[in-house]
C-alpha cells in the first residue's frame, strides 16, 4: 500500500498524508503461494565511521525471509540484533546519528558464530547499500564471505515505482510508514517492507532486484585516465573509488553496454590527445558473489 491521504482540515490544509508506524511481524504475512521455498536475509550495520579498513562495527542486525516463485515474501522470521563494543569512545557524531553510546556498546560482542551460520543459511544477502555494508560485514565476519549479494537501493527502480528518492528512510515514508532510522534492527524491518512494495502490475520490488542481481556485468576502470577528464568521466556515470590502492575512476555496466563503453573510452579516454596513463581499461567480470566489493 501507498501512504494514505485522507479529507480533513489542518491548519487549513485540505489533505492529510495519514503515517503508520513499521511493525513487522514474525511468522506467516498471509501473501504469496504457501510457505515460500527460498530464504533470502536482510541485514544493516552501525559503524565507527565511513572507512571499513580502519573502522569497527559497532551495531548488526539480520532478518531472514521466506519467499515464493513470484518473489512475493511469505514469511518473516525472528530478528537478530547484536551491539559490539569497538574498545575505543565514539565519535559524538557517530552518538549524534546512531543513538548509540559507549555504556550501550559496553562489554557487548557479536555472536559470530550464529551470525555466519545464519547469512549463510539463505541464498542471499541484501543490504540497502550493500556497496557500503558487504565490506563491513565481511570483515568482521570472514566466515561469511562470498556469498551473493543483492542492493535494494541500486537494484530497484524505484523512480519507475513512483518513488522520489532512493534514501530508505524517505522511499518508507512515502510507501506510508515511519520507523527509528538510523539504528540497524530498524532499518532492516524497513528495508524488509520495500522489498513488498508491488507495481502497478503487481510485481514485487524483490522479484525484480532479484532478476536485476542475477544478471552477470561489468566493472569498467578508466585506469590512466587523465585528471582533467574528471568531469567527463562523472558526467558518463563514472564515481571515483578513493580506496587504497585504487585510486581510479569506474563504473558498472551490463552486457550489452560493454560494447560501447569501450568505444567510448577509447575515443575519449585513451585517444593519443587525451593523454592517458595506460592504454586501455581495467575490464572486470561481476556475478552476485563479487559485487559490492
Amino acid at each position: 500500500m501507498q501512504a494514505e491521504f485522507v479529507r480533513g482540515d489542518v491548519d487549513g490544509e485540505g489533505d492529510v498524508r495519514v503515517l503508520r508506524p513499521l511493525r513487522l511481524s514474525e511468522g506467516a504475512t498471509g501473501k504469496g503461494v504457501g510457505r515460500g521455498l527460498h530464504v533470502g536475509v536482510a541485514i544493516d550495520v552501525e559503524t565507527t565511521g565511513l572507512d571499513a579498513e580502519t573502522g569497527k562495527v559497532i551495531e548488526l542486525a539480520l532478518r531472514r525471509f521466506r519467499y515464493d516463485a513470484d518473489g512475493v515474501i511469505t514469511d518473516i522470521d525472528v530478528a537478530f540484533e547484536w551491539r559490539e563494543d569497538p574498545c575505543e569512545r565514539l565519535d559524538p557524531a557517530i552518538t549524534a546519528l546512531t543513538g548509540l553510546t559507549d555504556a550501550d556498546l559496553a562489554g557487548c560482542a557479536i555472536d559470530e558464530v550464529k551470525a555466519t551460520k545464519l547469512l549463510r543459511s539463505a541464498s542471499f544477502v541484501v543490504a540497502h547499500n550493500s556497496a557500503f555494508d558487504r565490506r563491513w560485514v565481511e570483515k568482521r565476519l570472514p566466515g561469511a564471505a562470498g556469498l551473493n549479494w543483492c542492493c535494494s537501493m541500486r537494484q530497484i527502480d524505484w523512480r519507475a515505482r513512483r518513488f522520489d528518492g532512493r534514501v530508505l528512510g524517505y522511499l518508507l515514508l512515502q510507501y506510508g510508514f515511519y520507523h527509528a532510522g538510523h539504528r540497524a534492527s530498524a532499518d532492516v524491518d524497513a528495508l524488509i517492507q520495500m522489498l513488498r512494495h508491488e507495481d502497478v502490475a503487481g510485481r514485487t520490488a524483490l522479484s525484480e532486484m532479484i532478476e536485476t542481481g542475477s544478471k552477470p556485468t561489468w566493472i569498467v576502470r578508466a585506469i590512466g585516465a587523465h585528471f582533467d577528464l574528471k568531469d567527463q568521466l562523472r558526467a558518463r556515470g563514472y564515481r571515483w573509488d578513493a580506496s587504497a590502492g585504487r585510486k581510479v575512476w569506474w563504473r558498472e555496466v551490463a552486457d550489452d553496454q560493454l560494447a560501447a563503453e569501450g568505444s567510448w573510452l577509447a575515443a575519449n579516454v585513451y585517444a593519443l590527445d587525451a593523454q592517458p596513463q595506460k592504454i586501455c581499461p581495467e575490464i572486470i567480470r561481476v556475478t552476485p558473489r563479487t559485487r559490492f566489493l
